[in-house]
Parts: C-alpha cells; structure tokens; sequence
C-alpha cells in the first residue's frame, strides 16, 4: 500500500499565505514511495525514465502513421503513403525520416476514447481514467484523477535528481486560456503535480518562470533567505502541529534543493548543446523542448511530458497546434509533420547513440484524432473513435503495428486500446504495477488504472 497522507491537502492559498514557495515561485512534487509487490516479469520496470511527446490538438492518423492510400481522395487526402524500414509497413510522406525509424517503434492503430472534446478525451489519454464528464472546456477541479506524470513522480521519484516529474515548455489550454483538467495530481493535491516548467527553450538565453533568479539574486544570499525563511518555518509548524504545514516544510525544501542541484541546474542550461545538436533537433520551440526533455532525462529526471506549444497568437485560421479544422492538408505539410519529423527522428537516435534508448520509453499522443472525411474547409475535425498512438525504447518490441482501423480510418477494425491498457502499460515498464493501490487524502485505497491490463504485445504477458 501506499503510504497515507494525513489529512485533506494543504490549500495552496494557505501555503502562500503563510510564506512556503511563493517566496520562491517554485513548487516540486514531494518524493512518496511506492510499495509494489516485485515482478518477476523481464519487462517491468525495464524503463528507467519516460518522454512523453504529447501533439496538443489531435494529430490526424491519415497524414502521420495510419495512411489510407486506397481510399477516395475525400479520405485519404492530398499525401502519398511510404514505405518504412519495415517491410509491409507504410506512414504518410509526411513523416520520412521517422518511417526510416519503424523498427524501433511499436504503433498503435486502434487507440480510441470515444470523445469528440479536447480537453476531456486528452483529460483521458493524460491519466487513464474517463472523466467524469465529456464536455469541452471543463476546467480542472479538486476531483480530477491524477495525471500519469504526476503518479510516476509520486510513485516512483527520482533517486538521482530533485525533478522527478516535468511539464514543459507549458500547460494544455484550450482557445481562450482554459486550462485542460487531468495535467496535474488531482485529488492528491500539490505534493502530486509534476514540476512545470514554462520557458522558451528556442531563445537565445533560456529563462525560466518562477526559477530564474532575479537580477542581482546571488546563490549567497538565496541560501541566507532559505536559512532564514526554514527557521521561521520551523518555529511555525511547531506551533500548530499540522502535519500539512510540515509537508509543505518538505516541498519548500526540495524547491531549494532544486535551485542548488547543479545536475539539475546545468540540464537546464540547454546553450551548452553543441549548435550542431540543435540544430538537428530543430531550432523551434517544439525541437529545442524535445532536446530539453533529453538533457533532463540524462540528467536523472524520472518523466518528461512536452506539450505541442503555442505560437503567440496562434490561431491560424482556426487551425491552431494539430487542431487542424482548416487547410489540414497545407498545416501539417508544412509546419506541424516537419518540427515533429524532425525532432522525434533526433530524439530516437540521440538517445540509441548515447545507449539510453534501451532504458528510455518514449511516447508520442495526442487526446485524439481527426475525421476520416475532410471538410469542405480543406480540415479534418474532432475524432475520438480511433487515432494512432507510437511508443519506442524501453526493450519495447520494434517495427510492430497493434491494432488495425477500418478501411477509412474511422473506427477500430481489431483489437481496439482504450486508454487505461495504455496507462497500464506505461505503469509496468516503469516499474509501477497496473493494480497497485495508494490511499486519497481520506484514506480511501485507489488504483492506479481503471483496471487497465498492459499490452501484450508490448511486455509480452
């Protein structure tokens, strides 16, 4: 079992109220150990770390990893299929230098939802549970399960370094800056939500929200405020005994463990890449957030979830990230498949290259996809019926294809994945059982799937 938290969360307004991190700006998941029971299984926990490259918006299937070349024009759209370096297999052109890398990926065809609203169904692809309800734009809530980003970071913390769990380079917002629900720890509370942290790592001198110091900030004098700053919090929580207060005592101390962590400090320090090296990752915001995530991987950071990130204002003809309703066919050509082209196809053979690929799972989703017919504006709409998840690393079996669509693209045709088998999936390469249970703020046993049964084919039980 997982060890009891004491009492309900201590309320964020409360904590700043009383000094905690707003001195810093800063807030860390504190580190909680899960108690599993050993597997014998050679896949469990073989992944040593997680990358998880999350397509905000819905990728369509048609155009990336799921083409339908004999289909009419209407479905199949303007691209050709290719072959890849498996033999059989085919992805759309769009994707050349990952199709060169399909042996090492497993890809999955039949992932569905069933729902037709971004923030839900990516509320659903984020932490394996359904939510509660699926309508677009439900604003996150105390009640929401926690993220898969926030379980592994709770569950299975860094032993290596004071980030265990990292969003990057920001949240998942629908138009309008509303804030999906299933990004953070839920009903878990602060201790639980994975570190965001909201930077630009394709500037010219990275800076970071809420973790650069100010100008004129000295690591000297940040020590004497943090020394200052826990003796007053010492006397503090001594004084009303409220085990919460002493939790967010923790919190404090690892946003200052983080801030003195040079490992962690210089994985961030993303100009120490040689140009050459971002340049093969692509120098935009997308590209240098993926090379980012392999630096904090290195570094000793447990999972990493880099999130499609918004231009400044971008709309684009209502087609804004992979939300293609709009010119799908031009959107993806020539902005959205080349910095995802790009950047995975590095991400792939950086890591093989630096022998991490074996004992780094790396995951790329969206919450859905697109419609199997185009729309008389040239786009694709909303699609939760069926949309192609790839998964690479981690001693995963490559250049397999689970899972098969119909004949458009619409709907599963074999062996449909729902996302607690995939959430379940991920749990066991990281070493975290499917059914292993932790108890909420009021002691209630919880699982960590909605009774999701890993994929076979993937771990091979």
């Amino acid at each position: 079992m997982f060890p009891a938290t004491t009492s309900t969360p201590f309320n964020r307004r409360e904590w700043l109220r009383v000094g905690g991190l707003g001195c810093l700006g800063l807030s860390l998941p504190s580190l909680l150990q899960a108690k599993s029971m050993p597997s014998k299984d050679a896949a469990f926990g073989r992944a040593k770390s997680c990358i998880i490259l999350f397509l905000s918006g819905g990728p369509p299937q048609h155009e990336t990893f799921d083409p339908k070349p004999d289909a009419p024009l209407e479905i199949r759209g303007e691209f050709k299929s290719i072959p890849t370096s498996v033999p059989g297999v085919h992805f759309s052109e769009t994707l050349p230098r990952t199709a060169k890398l399909m042996h090492h990926l497993s890809v999955i065809r039949s992932m569905t939802t069933g729902i037709n609203a971004h923030s839900t169904s990516g509320c659903f692809m984020l932490t394996g549970y359904a939510p509660m309800s699926k309508a677009e734009s439900v604003p996150p809530s105390g009640n929401d399960w926690p993220s898969i980003a926030a379980a592994v970071g709770a569950l299975k913390p860094s032993q290596h370094s004071p980030l265990s769990s990292v969003i990057l380079p920001e949240r998942i917002e629908n138009n309008g800056n509303v804030v999906w629900p299933g990004q953070n720890g839920g009903f878990m509370g602060g201790p639980w939500h994975p570190q965001l942290i909201k930077c630009d790592p394709s500037a010219e001198r990275l800076r970071i929200e809420g973790m650069s110091l100010v100008d004129g900030m000295t690591d000297l004098r940040l020590s004497e405020r943090g020394s200052l700053l826990r003796q007053f919090d010492e006397d503090f929580r001594r004084t009303l005994g409220n085990p919460q207060i002493e939790e967010a005592g923790i919190m404090q101390q690892r946003a200052f463990d983080l801030i003195h962590s040079e490992a962690s400090r210089a994985a961030l320090e993303i100009e120490r890449e040689p140009a050459a090296m971002r340049d093969r990752y692509g120098r935009g915001r997308f590209g240098q957030s993926v090379l980012l995530a392999r630096r904090l991987i290195e570094s000793g950071t447990r999972l990493v979830q880099v999130n499609w990130p918004r231009e400044p204002g971008d709309q684009n003809e209502g087609s804004p990230l992979w939300d293609t309703h709009q010119r799908n066919g031009p959107r993806v050509r020539d902005v959205l498949a080349p910095q995802f082209d790009v950047a995975y196809s590095a991400l792939i053979q950086d890591l093989q290259s630096r022998g991490l690929l074996k004992e780094t799972l790396v995951v790329v989703m969206g919450e859905f996809g697109r419609s199997p017919t185009i729309n008389k504006n040239g786009g694709r709409d909303h699609w939760g019926s069926v949309f192609s998840v790839a998964l690479a690393g981690a001693g995963i079996p490559g250049g397999q294809i689970i899972g098969a669509s119909d004949k458009i693209g619409g709907f599963p045709e074999d062996r449909p994945v729902t996302p607690p088998n995939l959430a379940a999936t991920l749990f066991h390469l990281l070493g975290i059982q499917p059914n292993h249970e932790f108890l909420d703020p009021i002691q209630r046993p919880r699982a960590v799937t909605d009774g999701g049964v890993p994929l076979r084919e993937i771990v091979g039980v």
